[in-house]
């Protein structure tokens, strides 16, 4: 085999411009590859960061049946007593938790005592909830940072509509869950950007607050979001935690929780799929890229050495040596492109960070690109660039093999 790839390597060195040619056209379609990906990786780790760390964090738990009904924003459906005190005790003992956030949420009518609408309200613990979304405090267009008991931050929306701003005092009158009526003053303290997507036009007040307004005897929270350490270990953690809920069973021996990922809540998700299935169609013209250029090189190679193959025949060569012989030569093009493109590649990238590249999403100016590539990306790349060369060189491979030595010998 030594032997074999050692010969392989001298046949693409004869004809060097066409070997570098070859090369050349595979590293440029790895390039555009590795810089595809890694730029839209960039925006789609920027849409889903902006959804998860100001709305949503990275994944929540309910109460089992509350997300089937969220859009009544249902009461009865709140977790309280021993459930609460459970999910609490198995958060606080997870080391992937980096914070948690328990939230209350529920509909309301809001008044400037002039007009009156609908609006949707999350009683929150403020530090726990900026400590889980983080952002949310990026998407104050004006006020204060801090919620304190009494105060409201409401969405721009609304703001606008009714012509509210900051420091105004409003009512907010809700139905308690025994059907009864009660009512708030409140001050507003921020505006914030409406977001798309659930959460992204709802207002915020301090827990106790919406506990006064629902008149609840005891800690009771409609959902609890939780931010993860490593945003990459969200898949294994969230089906560990499954698992631990999954064990917790009410009177009836049913679950008491479900949990639901930033994935399953969010139609941002649709998007990130998006951009994941066009990355695969751009892998496809890259192994489409490097089936053609390499199948042309190994058919003309063949053609050009018929004399040289049937030789190597008349001598006693095995088929199946020649047939080796030719995919090593597919496979050296391969490699050669592969690590060609991947270098040339990561340090574009490298060079695209260093250019500090700003764009605007939104509101969110000034963001800064930060284009990246895994190492297992760029792994799969590669493979998927040598295996598409082997594969490429195997048809004229098995051609120059199954050549008669007599006629190939006559060849001119």
């Amino acid at each position: 085999m030594h032997n074999l790839f050692k010969i392989a390597l001298r046949n693409l060195l004869r004809y060097r411009r066409r070997t570098l040619l070859t090369t050349s056209l595979i590293a440029i379609g790895v390039v555009f590859v590795l810089l595809f990906v890694a730029v839209t990786g960039s925006f789609k780790n920027m849409m889903i960061a902006q959804t998860t760390d100001s709305m949503l964090g990275h994944l929540q738990v309910h109460r089992k049946g509350y997300v089937a009904s969220i859009d009544n924003l249902p009461l009865n459906l709140n977790l309280k007593g021993e459930g609460l005190a459970k999910l609490e005790k198995i958060l606080d003992g997870r080391p992937e938790v980096e914070a948690w956030s328990p939230r209350i949420k529920f509909g309301a009518m809001f008044s400037t005592f002039v007009e009156t609408t609908n609006i949707r309200l999350n009683g929150i613990n403020p530090a726990r909830e900026l400590a889980t979304v983080p952002l949310l405090a990026a998407r104050l267009l004006e006020g204060e940072a801090t919620l304190d008991p009494g105060r409201i931050w409401i969405p721009e929306l609304l703001a606008r509509g009714m012509k509210v701003a900051v420091g105004d005092t409003v009512v907010v009158v809700a139905t308690n869950q025994d059907g009864s009526v009660n009512g708030r003053q409140l001050v507003v303290a921020g505006i914030l950007e409406s977001a798309t997507g659930p959460g992204g036009r709802d207002g915020y007040l301090h827990i106790e607050d919406a506990a006064a307004i629902l008149r609840l005897t005891a800690p009771e929270t409609s959902e609890v979001a939780i931010r993860l350490h490593d945003f990459k270990r969200l898949p294994a953690f969230a089906a560990e935690l499954d698992v631990l809920l999954a064990q917790e069973l009410n009177q009836q021996g049913k679950p008491i929780y479900e949990l639901h990922t930033w994935e399953k809540l969010s139609p941002f998700y649709n998007i990130a799929r998006m951009i994941e299935v066009m990355t695969f169609f751009v892998k496809l013209m890259l192994i489409a890229i490097v089936l053609v250029s390499i199948m042309n090189v190994m058919i003309m190679a063949v053609y050009e050495r018929i004399r040289e193959i049937g030789t190597m025949a008349a001598i006693g060569t095995l088929p199946g040596r020649i047939l080796a012989m030719f995919m090593l030569e597919g496979f050296s093009l391969g490699v050669v492109g592969a690590a060609g493109g991947g270098l040339f590649g990561l340090l574009l990238i490298k060079l695209l960070n260093l250019a500090e590249i700003s764009y605007d999403f939104g509101r969110q100016q000034g963001l800064i690109l930060q284009a990246e590539i895994a190492w297992g990306e760029l792994a799969l790349i590669s493979l998927i660039v040598v295996a598409g060369a082997v594969l490429a060189s195997l048809q004229p491979a098995f051609k120059a093999s199954r050549l008669d030595p007599i006629k190939a010998l006559r060849h001119v």
